[in-house]
């Protein structure tokens, strides 16, 4: 029983270590994009117009990756 509170007490310790890793990971900006809110901005006209030919109200993710990838290719 007692190897019960040692494993339990070690993933408490374990999963508070990982968790003050990504803190500082956010804080540091490792998650920011600053690419893509720029290429959204771009294209966001063009999609508003495409989906009204096409009937689609909104935008999905796969016309905005298309989108970038034939103007960068």
């Amino acid at each position: 029983m007692s190897v019960i509170y040692l494993l339990i007490s070690i993933s408490i310790i374990v999963a508070i270590v990982f968790f003050s890793a990504f803190i500082k990971a956010v804080k540091s900006g490792q998650y920011d994009d600053d690419y893509t809110p720029s290429v959204r901005m771009l294209f966001d006209d063009e999609l508003v117009k495409d989906s009204k030919k096409n009937g689609a109200d909104k935008k999905t993710p796969e016309t905005i990756e298309t989108k970038i990838k034939t103007k960068i290719i």
